[in-house]
């Protein structure tokens, strides 16, 4: 078992009055962490920490955090076995947690990369003698709330380009993948980075809403980032408003893959597989809507059974198992229901559907209408919807019907064809001849409608993570009106 404290000033200690919550693994239900229950003293603490640490990190030299960043992508990739220990939180499958090491350490190094490119600029002014600049500066304390299905990725990805601008950080810890997040601090930590810039809490279940907003709430925290559900993201979202605090918000997502009638078939089965199933499906960009030409569409579905077959799901500990486990029995209750609801509405059940605890096998349904709950709401599991369509402008009415706008794809051998498509695809994300599920640390990574805004990544980052400020330098004397 792991115990999993605090990390607040760069020491490990428990909850201000000791409560602890326990997590379980899904599949065994075995005692997988202990974990510290932070208490509103605890988080004001945490601030507090971030918030003393942020005039000297601020005030470093960007080669010095950059080589410090970049000691702590060494150190993540290092200690990637630790991480895999931890797979047992969320019931994943080892290759996935080896994944996001990987891609976490390449977040690190990206962001590492960029802390000499906060640039600003030198504008004109109208008033004679007067020198004015746009200045890009750390913001202060940023806190960053990240989810279970990719604790690596998406924790580090919260917390790497606020560091690497100059600022500060809090990450509050998920409820399912406390122990993951908490050692992303620890190893961090270890890389020197200086105690109290990257403060770490966790929080049991029913304490989330509190803890959230006293912390969003802090006049300390001056940035707010979230990846998660859009259910939670519009509480974020309308808690950051009231304290006039940004927030970066990724959240749900139902993508749509489109497969026009020239589409090479093998190579869309390939894609439209490893995006809906991988990580049994529990990821933002998975792909849910199979959106397929009438022409091609029985042919498609036929060799995307055959693909779905070889793919069984089970315990991760069984070397038979492609796929894992669901993070919960919950989730599989509630997935259960949405293909039964699709069912009962005259859904065609193609393959898949066997639910047994939190093990769900690999489901395809064909005939999905908008009658079904299927059509609209994210499964957030591994289901994907065949929706049928004739010619790429009803393909493209399908998959602009949603009220999500994340990531999209577009399979076709011509293409000028999908490019034309895809500028008209409402997503933050589209590719073309290449999966829904496809993450990079250098390039824009967010989505549109209920979707979210803002964009992690690179770059499309800094924006968010700096404020913009105007500076005059004035040289001579200025007239005055009075």
């Amino acid at each position: 078992m792991l115990d999993v404290p605090l990390l607040i000033v760069g020491q490990s200690c428990p909850a201000h009055d000791g409560r602890t919550f326990e997590r379980c693994n899904p599949v065994t239900g075995e005692v997988v962490s202990r974990v510290a229950a932070a208490t509103l003293e605890d988080a004001d603490a945490a601030v507090a920490a971030a918030q003393a640490a942020f005039p000297a990190w601020a005030a470093l030299a960007p080669g010095e955090r950059r080589a410090r960043l970049l000691k702590g992508a060494e150190q993540l990739q290092a200690r990637s076995g630790e991480f895999i220990a931890a797979a047992g939180e969320t019931g994943a499958m080892a290759n996935w947690y080896g994944f996001n090491v990987q891609l976490a350490a390449s977040m690190l190094r990206e962001a590492a990369s960029m802390t000499t490119q906060i640039t600003g600029e030198v504008i004109p002014s109208n008033v004679p003698g007067c020198f004015a600049m746009a200045l890009r500066q750390p913001c202060g304390v940023v806190l960053g709330i990240a989810p279970w299905n990719a604790p690596v990725i998406l924790a580090t990805r919260a917390i790497a380009m606020p560091l690497a601008c100059g600022n500060t950080v809090v990450l509050k810890a998920s409820e399912l993948s406390p122990a993951v997040h908490r050692l992303i601090g620890q190893v961090l930590q270890d890389a020197g980075l200086g105690d109290g810039v990257v403060n770490v809490i966790s929080n049991a279940p029913a304490d989330a809403a509190a803890i959230v907003e006293r912390l969003i709430a802090n006049p300390a925290v001056r940035r707010v980032n979230f990846t998660g559900s859009t259910h939670v993201g519009r509480i974020v979202g309308e808690l950051s408003a009231r304290h006039l605090k940004p927030a970066l918000l990724e959240l749900g997502g139902k993508a749509p893959f489109l497969v026009l009638d020239d589409a090479d078939l093998d190579a869309a089965v390939e894609a439209a597989a490893f995006g809906a199933y991988f990580n049994q499906g529990q990821i933002c960009m998975s792909t849910e809507r199979l959106i397929i030409d009438r022409k091609v569409a029985d042919a498609f579905v036929a060799k995307l059974s055959a693909k779905i077959e070889t793919l069984r799901a089970g315990n991760p500990d069984d070397s038979e198992s492609v796929l894992g486990s669901l993070v919960d029995v919950g989730a599989g209750t509630r997935i259960k229901a949405l293909i039964d609801d699709a069912v009962d509405l005259g859904a065609t059940l193609v393959i898949g559907g066997q639910l047994q605890g939190s093990i769900l096998q690999p489901t395809l349904l064909d005939g999905v209408t908008d009658t079904m709950r299927l059509y609209r709401e994210e499964s957030f599991g591994p289901v994907a919807v065949v929706i049928r369509g004739e010619g790429d402008e009803a393909l493209l009415r399908l998959a602009n019907d949603s009220e999500f706008g994340l990531s999209a794809a577009i399979f076709s051998r011509d293409t000028s064809r999908a490019l034309a498509l895809a500028q008209r695809v409402e997503s933050g994300i589209c590719h073309i001849n290449g999966p829904t599920v496809h993450d990079e640390a250098q390039m824009p990574f967010g989505g549109v409608k209920s979707s979210g805004y803002g964009s992690f990544g690179g770059k499309a980052s800094v924006e968010h993570f700096t404020q913009l400020r105007w500076v005059t330098l004035q040289n001579g004397p200025r007239h005055y009106p009075i």
